[in-house]
């Protein structure tokens, strides 16, 4: 009895320290509403406010692997590296992963866009693959989520992204779209307010090399793909190459990649191939990398589970394949001496017995990205770390 009445006892006082759950409630006066209406009466940014515009190019790109292409918003100069078709053509001329980054005192921030080649999907937000996504420090220097938007139909109006911000100076990373042709990006503030380059935010260069999932594909907004939520987590400077469905360790990707001066390059490699390509050209890929960048390390991702293996047993016989194909070859890569530099790691895009994080059997959502992107952080911060890159 006396058992009963303590354990009775110690759920008494768990129930009084636990947090209330529900019917959480505060009384607020009339001079709290009064002052949020005298906010809302008194906006900081002008009803008919004028703007003044800058092109985003000539503030400064950030994420690109050339900064000598004739469009500035291309990733790859797409008459130099020849061998791609036309799809993997005009993907390396969109612009998943560039960035600008620029402080103002403006109280509103907009852009204005002149449209290339567009992209229209049923999988991918239209903010993702022709908006802008905005981000703004906050007092602890975090990159916050300010912003995102995109025009109706590849609208080329200026689109306001934020009005009635606080006056004062601001830190802003604005992603470009994901999969759109840009022959111009103005930003746009309020005349008489300053638009400057923003530097020394991100360190080093790593390379993301991909697939779909590399590329972005199914995020909400530009700023989601998993390679730009390392960067934010991470502080690193990301220079993204994912080519959705077309990373397939093809020798002309591998020529531009041996052109590419970075710290560290990883990859998203067995996304795309079957088993049997995975077999034929990863150590060929592989060999023509360490040639052209001794010393480097070489970060090659298991691929992600896909939720369309959950009832297909042809689709999950295919992908089993491909992960076993990817792992039985480092198997025997890793022991030669010649591949010390070369690593192996495994990603995660779901919780453990959860399937709830897919937009279509293929891609993960937001979340399932913030999932991959912290899967691969300890490991590949820790890999950095060996060749003293902080």
């Amino acid at each position: 009895m006396k058992k009963f009445f303590l354990a009775a006892a110690m759920l008494v006082i768990a129930c009084s320290c636990a947090p209330k759950l529900y019917n959480v409630t505060k009384s607020y006066d009339d001079k709290h509403f009064a002052k949020l209406q005298a906010v809302m009466d008194n906006p900081t940014t002008p009803k008919n406010v004028a703007y003044s515009f800058t092109e985003a190019s000539d503030i400064g790109l950030c994420g690109k692997m050339f900064y000598d292409t004739p469009n500035p918003y291309h990733r790859i100069d797409t008459v130099k590296y020849k061998g791609m078709t036309k799809g993997e053509n005009f993907q390396a001329r969109c612009c998943p992963g560039i960035t600008v980054m620029f402080s103002t005192d403006a109280t509103s921030i907009s852009v204005k866009t002149k449209w290339g080649q567009q992209y229209y999907s049923v999988a991918t937000m239209p903010i993702a693959y022709c908006g802008y996504d905005l981000y703004i420090k906050n007092k602890k220097g975090e990159w916050t989520w300010a912003a995102s938007g995109a025009a109706k139909n590849y609208g080329e109006d200026n689109l306001v992204l934020i009005k009635d911000m606080a006056p004062g100076d601001k830190e802003c990373l604005l992603y470009l779209p994901n999969y759109s042709e840009i022959r111009s990006c103005k930003i746009g503030v309020p005349v008489g307010s300053y638009v400057r380059k923003l530097e020394g935010q991100f360190r080093n260069k790593i390379v993301f090399h991909g697939s779909s999932y590399t590329h972005g594909i199914s995020t909400s907004r530009p700023g989601m793909s998993y390679p730009m939520q390392f960067m934010r987590h991470t502080g690193m400077q990301v220079l993204a190459f994912g080519m959705s469905g077309n990373c397939k360790m093809q020798p002309y990707f591998a020529a531009v990649l041996e052109d590419v001066d970075a710290d560290a390059y990883v990859f998203d490699s067995f996304s795309n191939p079957d088993y049997k390509m995975i077999k034929e050209r990863l150590q060929p890929f592989i060999d023509r990398l360490i040639a052209a960048h001794p010393g480097k390390p070489l970060i090659f991702q298991q691929t992600i589970y896909r939720e369309a293996r959950n009832f297909s047993l042809t689709y999950d016989a295919k992908e089993q394949a491909k992960q076993d194909m990817a792992s039985t070859l480092f198997d025997e890569l890793l022991k030669d001496p010649k591949y010390k530099d070369v690593y192996f790691i495994q990603t995660n895009a779901c919780e453990k017995g959860n399937h709830e994080y897919s937009v279509d059997g293929t891609h993960p959502d937001d979340h399932g990205y913030y999932l991959w992107a912290k899967s691969i952080e300890k490991p590949i911060l820790s890999i950095l770390a060996k060749y003293g890159i902080k």
